[in-house]
Formats: C-alpha cells, sequence, structure tokens
C-alpha cells in the first residue's frame, strides 16, 4: 500500500471547509436474531446458531422480533426522533459472501425514527448540536476472516472464511446529517459523537455496546470544499472503525489526505475506504454505491411495523437518564475539579469509573487507577482501555486494597499487571502470591534495628528535629522486606524509637 502525501493539518483547515457524516451501526442485544430464532450470542462455534432463515434457504419467511422493534424505538426516543407511525422494511441487494441472501433485510425511504438532534461536547467544552437523519432497523451480515494474506484483508489472501452465526442479527444504524462548521474539531467531534450514542444504548440497556466486538461500530464520512465554496465536495465513506480513537484518527488522517490531494489539483474518488489500525492510515476499498445501485424494494414478506401511541409512550417512560445531564450529576456527587472530570469524559473513562464505583471504589481511587497506571498501560500497548483484561469490579477490588491497607501503591501495581494477565483477581493474587503488607510491629522493629545498626546516628539527628532522617531508616527497611512494609507505621515505629530514652 503506497503511503499517502498528508498535508500539514492546521494548513489543510485554513484552506477547506471540513464537513462530516456519521453512521454509526448500533448491535441490539436482544436474545434471538432480528427476523428468526437463532440465538444472538457473541463468541459461539462458527455457524452454529443459523437457520434457513438466516442463511436465505428458498421458501424460509422471516418473523419480526419484537424486542428487537421496541429498543430501536427507544433508541429513536433517547435522541430526540419521531417515531414514524408506519415502518416499512425494504430489501436492500448486493452480492457479497457473508450474506448468503444477496440481500439484506434493511428499511429505506421509511424508517422506524427521523428528525432526531443530540448535544455533543468536545474536549475544548464547545457543544454542538449534531441533527439526526434517521435510525432505521435492518440485520448484520456474517463476518469473513481472510487467512493468508499480510494485512488480513481480502487483498493478497489466500482463501476466506464465513461464519454466518452474525448473520440476521438485529442492528440499527443511526445516520447523522451533514455536519458543518466543527473546523478544527472535526475528528475529537465525530469521537465524541459516537461516545455519546454509545452511552445513551448502554444506559437504555438495548446493547452491550463493546466497541471491540463490533457491537459498536462507525462509517465516518467526509469531505472537504474550498472555504467559501457553496457546493460540496466529495467524499469517502471510512467503514467499520470500531474504537473512539482510530474514529478520531481516521477522519483526521482522510481530512489530511484529501486536503493534499485537492491542493495538487486531484479529484477525490467517491469510495468506501479501510482503515489500517498499525499505520494510522485508510486504503481505497470499493466505488461507493447510491441508494439506486442498491435497487431498494419494499420487502414482501413482512408486514409493516405499526407501533401504537401507548407502545411509544410507555417506552419514553422508561427512557433512562440523559447522558449529559448524567455527567452534571455524576461531577457533583464525586467532588471532581472541572477539569479532572473533562479529562476523565475525555480520555471515555466515564463509563469505567461509574462502573468501578458502583462496585464500591471511592471516586478518587477510581479515577487514580484509570487515568494513571491503566491509561498509561493502554498507551503502552496501543489499546483501548476496554480491551484490557480487567474489569471495574476488579479495578474496585484493587482500590479498596489500598486504601484497606492491605496492599501498598507499590505492590498494587504488582497485582495490576497480575491480573491484566489473567493470574486471577486482585484478592485471590495476593493471597496466593503472600503480597499482603505487613503490619506485624514484631517484624517491623527487628527490621528497623537492622537498619538502625548501619545507621547509628539516624536516631540523634531524628531527636536534633531532622525528621527527614527517618527516611533512609523507611527505605531500607522497604527493600528489606521486598516493599510490603507498611511504611507509615513503620515511619511511627522510628519515632517512637528516637523519643525514647
Amino acid at each position: 500500500m503506497a503511503k499517502a502525501n498528508l498535508m500539514d493539518y492546521e494548513k489543510a483547515i485554513s484552506l477547506f471547509e471540513v464537513v462530516i457524516g456519521l453512521e454509526v451501526h448500533v448491535e441490539l442485544n436482544t436474545k434471538t436474531k432480528m427476523f428468526c430464532g437463532c440465538r444472538n450470542e457473541f463468541g459461539e462455534e462458527p455457524n452454529t446458531n443459523v437457520c434457513p432463515v438466516c442463511i436465505g434457504l428458498p421458501g424460509s419467511l422471516p418473523t419480526v422480533n419484537k424486542k428487537a422493534v421496541e429498543s430501536s424505538i427507544s433508541i429513536g426516543l433517547a435522541l430526540g426522533c419521531q417515531i414514524a407511525p408506519t415502518g416499512r422494511f425494504a430489501r436492500k441487494n448486493y452480492f457479497y459472501p457473508d450474506l448468503a441472501k444477496n440481500f439484506q433485510t434493511s428499511q429505506y425511504d421509511e424508517p422506524i425514527a427521523f428528525a432526531g438532534a443530540l448535544d455533543v461536547e468536545v474536549p475544548s467544552g464547545k457543544v454542538f448540536t449534531v441533527q439526526i437523519e434517521r435510525a432505521h432497523m435492518e440485520e448484520d451480515a456474517g463476518k469473513l476472516t481472510h487467512v493468508g494474506g499480510a494485512t488480513g484483508r481480502i487483498q493478497g489472501a489466500e482463501y476466506s472464511l464465513v461464519d454466518y452465526n452474525r448473520a440476521g442479527v438485529p442492528l440499527v444504524e443511526i445516520v447523522t446529517k451533514p455536519v458543518f462548521g466543527a473546523g478544527a474539531e472535526a475528528p475529537e467531534l465525530a469521537a465524541a459523537y459516537v461516545r455519546s450514542i454509545r452511552e445513551i444504548v448502554r444506559a437504555l440497556g438495548v446493547s452491550d455496546a463493546r466497541m471491540e466486538r463490533g457491537n459498536v461500530r462507525c462509517d465516518a464520512n467526509v469531505s472537504l470544499r474550498p472555504i467559501g465554496q457553496e457546493k460540496l465536495g466529495t467524499r469517502t465513506e471510512t467503514k467499520n472503525v470500531n474504537s473512539l480513537r482510530s474514529i478520531e484518527r481516521a477522519v483526521r488522517y482522510e481530512i489530511q489526505r484529501q486536503a493534499q490531494i485537492l491542493a495538487d489539483g486531484g479529484t477525490i474518488i467517491q469510495e468506501t475506504r479501510h482503515w489500517h489500525e498499525d499505520k494510522g492510515s485508510t486504503s481505497s476499498g470499493r466505488p461507493k454505491s447510491d441508494a439506486d445501485d442498491y435497487r431498494y424494494f419494499p420487502e414482501p414478506d413482512l408486514v409493516p411495523v405499526m407501533p401504537s401511541n401507548e407502545l411509544i409512550e410507555s417506552l419514553r417512560a422508561k427512557l433512562p437518564e440523559n447522558p449529559a445531564d448524567k455527567r452534571k450529576r455524576l461531577a457533583g456527587e464525586w467532588g471532581f475539579a472541572e477539569m479532572e472530570f473533562r479529562d476523565v469524559v475525555n480520555a471515555g473513562l466515564l463509563d469505567f469509573i461509574e462502573e468501578a464505583v458502583a462496585a464500591g471504589a471511592k471516586p478518587q481511587a477510581a479515577r487514580k487507577w484509570y487515568s494513571g497506571e491503566i491509561a498509561r498501560i493502554a498507551n503502552s500497548e496501543d489499546k483501548d482501555v476496554s480491551e484490557l483484561n480487567i474489569t471495574p469490579a476488579q479495578v474496585a477490588e484493587l482500590a479498596n486494597l489500598v486504601d484497606a491497607g492491605k496492599i501498598n501503591d507499590r505492590i498494587a501495581r504488582t497485582v495490576l499487571a497480575e491480573v491484566l494477565a489473567g493470574k486471577g483477581s486482585p484478592e485471590e493474587i495476593v493471597k496466593a502470591q503472600g503480597l499482603e503488607v505487613v503490619s506485624d510491629d514484631g517484624a517491623l522493629i527487628a527490621a528497623i534495628d537492622e537498619a538502625l545498626a548501619k545507621q547509628p546516628d539516624v536516631l540523634e539527628k531524628i531527636r536534633e528535629g531532622k525528621l527527614q532522617a527517618a527516611g533512609a531508616v523507611i527505605g531500607a527497611v522497604m527493600q528489606a522486606m521486598k516493599g510490603q512494609a507498611d511504611a507509615a507505621r513503620v515511619r511511627e515505629l522510628v519515632l517512637e524509637r528516637a523519643n525514647q530514652s
């Protein structure tokens, strides 16, 4: 893959107006698929959750999943959308191995929800109102695994494997109107918008919203037009980006790539593109199809969905707290400084900290671990925090061990590494490896006496008021006890010894 020429980002923003459009796909966590009774379970053996309906055998007939319809309506309501009195399914025709029917059952001109809006705050504190064009129901495709190539993509692969377990899983696709005016903050706005969608569907309980599993993924459309020009530029669509960090990086990359092409007198091809996390770049996919290319027509085997006003209002009454209101409430409850809380939100750590607090951690302790050591490890491994092998409940357990004085911060970092390595829970690791802090006075006094024997002048310095001299003894004791001594208790004992005759 040839490396593209990129324009300096600030220069690109000075020459061109950025227009973005975002299509977010949310997998629903219903027990069964959208149009059949097959289980909707992640991670099972390939091609075990399939039936004649979801693999498109002749003569099979679909039926609509009632729970999926209700979840879709709830999402629409949470986004401030109008709910359509009638929503019709349509066949979206295209040919690809992961779609056994050769068409996707979706919605076209009669989506279940339309005309919504979502206020989104970016890291600078500025709030953008993103207009929602539509939220429609559809089914997911199967999963292709390309084997033998260097990139994991179909180009260069020796062969491909297809798993139809995901085929027919309920999806809601949320499509924005073109977003103008974000300027240099367009990449941050894209990531913040998807974060808000993830927060909403999690709060609704309609999706597991685990981006690393593809429960939430984004198609990011980017186009540029010279400053002052009315006509929109040609857009590209970077497909299936499934982390907040990658969304921001992909949008930024496309801005720089397109700007350089336009500045050199070239033209942008309307196409889909693939994001390569390892290279931090996009590559060409296929020419982007328009609606006419899919030959949509009404699905003849399904009647229209006609939700009653009673159903809509009952779902509206069950809507959870708005994410923006929730953030304000948590900021007050947790007592974080404004900058501390903003950093937590911008880093995508709010949900993790909330879950850790719910599991029993003190808010500041949860923030300390997630914003500190856990974020550091994630960055060093080039991962999202969600990809690390530790749960908020385990973080709470670790923080509480420190707060209870059973381990200190130094030991806690060792325990964290063991948890991430899959060795067990923090309490199990501390117990199995004998890592609990030594607070027995007898053992501590013996170690203090040994240290004082090597530094006999320390006690006299302390008596003269030079309390910092105790640090040398504390350090020696900690070293002798391999970091497992209770440093605060060691200090107390050293000062007690100095005050003795």
